[in-house]
């Protein structure tokens, strides 16, 4: 199955859930893309064919699935009172720019 073909019905069947139909399902299922994608630097979808996108491995359909089912049994931001969601924490270092120096503040 392709990533792009992963359904939210296939999420909540995945979670053992009866209710497909929960908003957040779907915010879990566009976020595990997203991660991926900014994890790998691999396009979720490209209008040019020569450049491999998610869909072109068929491996990463079950990282969703692992990606969904952890965002959604691990909805706090510290795992316990010291440790940091690592997902949480991997996707702000995915974004994180306060470490590098801005142009001005570069000095040769």
């Amino acid at each position: 199955m392709k990533v792009s073909e992963i359904t939210v019905q296939n999420v909540a069947d995945y979670l053992r859930l009866d209710d497909a139909t929960d908003p957040f399902l779907s915010s879990i299922l566009s976020i595990s893309k997203q991660y991926i994608s900014n994890y790998t630097g691999i396009p979720i979808t490209s209008t040019d064919t020569t450049i491999k996108t998610l869909d072109d491995y068929e491996d990463f359909h079950i990282v969703v699935l692992v990606l969904c089912q952890d965002m959604f049994d691990n909805r706090a931001l510290y795992v316990d009172k010291t440790n940091l969601n690592k997902v949480v924490d991997s996707i702000l270092g995915m974004h994180c720019t306060n470490l590098l120096p801005t142009p001005d503040e570069v000095t040769i």
